[in-house]
């Protein structure tokens, strides 16, 4: 696990540790020293820390004029003993909204598990974004089966069209374009 680092292609144009407006503004990475792990696994430095013993984070584009934010995953998304989701929102999200982020694409490719609860702060976080929205990308056929399970498919938008970006080729504000299209055709058939 501490082989996988966040994807760095973007941050010649993004760096979440030199945006004032980002929840991670001058945080400082030591690559000399690994100290996060999950379940003693230790992860890349590189990774973000939200409050979770479980599930870390990067966020790999934010903009503030198009409201979109581009974040990574790594971990196991545990609701059920660490409520996972209370701190990514109450650590991240919130920020992120307050500061006009109204469009979410949350990549998943390095979630291992999850694990469910109430879908309260995944519903909290749908009425925060009121006409944008939040997508899931990359995530595992048997996670997404889980959020089915717990509901969470009324809140975040995944599978389809969604599973087949090649969103590391994309600039993010082209992948915004992809995304929000989708999106815009998957509402005008309802």
């Amino acid at each position: 696990m501490h082989d996988i680092e966040p994807f760095y292609r973007w941050e010649s144009i993004y760096s979440a540790n030199e945006d004032k407006q980002s929840p991670f503004y001058k945080k400082e990475y030591d690559f000399t020293m690994y100290r996060n792990d999950i379940y003693g696994y230790y992860i890349h430095p590189y990774w973000d820390e939200i409050g979770s013993e479980t599930l870390y984070m990067k966020l790999l584009f934010a903009d503030y004029r198009h409201h979109v934010a581009v974040m990574e995953m790594i971990g196991e998304w545990n609701d059920t003993l660490h409520n996972d989701v209370m701190h990514l929102k109450r650590n991240v999200i919130d920020y992120l909204t307050q500061e006009g982020i109204k469009y979410f694409i949350v990549i998943g490719e390095n979630i291992m598990n999850f694990h469910g609860s109430d879908d309260c702060y995944y519903e909290e976080w749908f009425d925060d974004v009121e006409d944008g929205w939040i997508t899931a990308i990359g995530f595992r056929d048997f996670v997404l089966d889980e959020w089915k399970k717990y509901n969470i498919d009324s809140f975040i938008n995944f599978g389809g069209n969604l599973e087949t970006v090649n969103w590391r080729t994309m600039h993010p504000l082209k992948l915004f374009q992809k995304i929000n299209e989708e999106i815009s055709r998957r509402i005008s058939l309802t």
